[in-house]
């Protein structure tokens, strides 16, 4: 039997963990990747034990290369693998996910390889990480959210740079222009992942999940708006929590 795409594994009852398990591909995200992606993320959700979910990549050399362009123009048709991609929106998923999610980056992070981590909330880079969105050179453009994230979350300026130029950042760019969270050598990258996983999982799933709901409702509207939705969301915790 051939090795699965990806992995699911729970190494503790609070975290979860998905790999994505093409080393020999850089882990480039093929359809049926995407497809045991939404199952697995799916899996994470209604698991009510889980608490926060890492992504990794299998293999020396890259967390992920990007979509899998091999498949570009073949089968499915562009009319079935549009209407998959509606039926299964990865990023929209992502994007609404109430769990803490962490990306551990190393090697390779390229196009959708860099795209799944922006959905997390949290991004943890070995020093060998290498970030680029090289659709623009591929005649394409980064339409996993790469366009509208990158913009959100590094300096207007440099995203615009990154994404137009194609060309790959290292790590400590990433981390100098808030891609990244923390640079760690390689050899402490899964140590440090697992450290900041389980802080995370000690607080209540009620709520990590009302501030990543707070954050992302919040950046839409104006500040006025948003401060009063942290207090009214601040009272209903309040008495959430208490009763319990």
């Amino acid at each position: 039997m051939p090795d699965p795409l990806v992995l699911y594994d729970k190494p503790s009852n609070a975290i979860a963990t998905i790999t994505l398990n093409r080393p020999e591909a850089l882990n480039a995200i093929n359809m049926a990747m995407r497809d045991d992606l939404w199952t697995f993320i799916h899996a994470a959700l209604i698991d009510p034990d889980v608490r926060v979910l890492i992504f990794r990549g299998e293999g020396p050399r890259a967390f992920s290369a990007g979509a899998d362009i091999s498949e570009f123009g073949t089968a499915p048709s562009l009319h079935e693998s549009r209407e998959a991609r509606r039926q299964r929106d990865l990023w929209a998923l992502l994007e609404d996910l109430p769990i803490p999610t962490i990306a551990a980056l190393h090697g390779f992070c390229f196009g959708a390889g860099v795209e799944l981590p922006l959905y997390c909330d949290l991004r943890i880079a070995a020093e060998d990480t290498r970030i680029g969105l090289p659709e623009v050179t591929l005649g394409y453009i980064p339409s996993a959210g790469g366009t509208q994230l990158m913009p959100r979350i590094a300096p207007a300026g440099a995203a615009r740079g990154l994404i137009l130029s194609g060309e790959p950042i290292d790590a400590q760019r990433a981390q100098s222009w808030g891609i990244v969270h923390r640079v760690v050598p390689a050899d402490d990258l899964d140590a440090t992942v697992d450290a900041v996983a389980s802080r995370l999982a000690a607080a209540h799933p009620d709520l990590t999940a009302a501030v990543k709901r707070s954050i992302r409702r919040g950046l839409d509207l104006p500040m006025s708006a948003a401060i009063q939705q942290d207090a009214q969301t601040a009272r209903r915790l309040a008495n959430t929590l208490s009763d319990r």
